[in-house]
């Protein structure tokens, strides 16, 4: 298997560690006063979603593999199990939720998915860095409750419970950051 060096695990790319892939989500290079500098990194096993955080030095390696990206249409949820339909073949599979982790929140039904392959074998989800989804009920503002960087708890038309501000209503659009869960902004 071809290597990379800890400077090149950017974002996205594929790692393979003690022989499990994982994907890198978060990167840092560090260079100390002192001492020579590091890369620390955060990735997310995709067979199991664990996520796990390595510091390592500039000069290691890690074996590597590209996936391949296929864009699907996602159907609908059965059971513990997400089913997704390839747009050209019609061919349909199915994805456990264990797999998917904290991305189901952000998947809608008919809607356009990116289903990463390893060889035959389907191994995880890309999802754009924002998605905008309709707020499906939130509380009204609150008089009096106008301090700085007030929120309040809101649904998601996917179920999906975060914070917004206090002026966002029910019916409007938002953008969701994917990776944090976060609301960014008005859509």
């Amino acid at each position: 298997m071809p290597t990379l060096g800890a400077t090149e695990a950017r974002i996205n790319t594929v790692l393979v560690i003690d022989g499990k892939l994982c994907e890198v989500f978060e990167y840092n290079h560090i260079k100390p006063g002192k001492g020579p500098a590091k890369v620390k990194i955060k990735v997310r096993f995709l067979k199991d979603g664990r996520v796990v955080e390595y510091t390592v030095g500039i000069n290691e390696s890690f074996e590597y593999t590209e996936l391949e990206l296929k864009d699907m249409e996602y159907l609908y949820k059965e059971g513990v199990n997400f089913v997704f339909m390839d747009k050209e073949s019609y061919e349909q599979i199915h994805l456990p939720a264990s797999l998917l982790g904290d991305q189901v929140h952000f998947l809608l039904e008919n809607g356009p998915a990116t289903v990463t392959f390893n060889g035959e074998e389907a191994v995880g989800l890309r999802l754009p860095a924002s998605v905008t989804l309709k707020v499906k009920e939130t509380s009204g503002a609150i008089r009096g409750n106008t301090v700085n960087n007030a929120t309040k708890d809101a649904v998601l038309e996917t179920g999906y419970n975060l914070q917004v501000p206090m002026f966002v209503n029910e019916g409007e659009l938002i953008k969701v950051d994917t990776r944090t869960g976060k609301y960014l902004e008005r859509a």
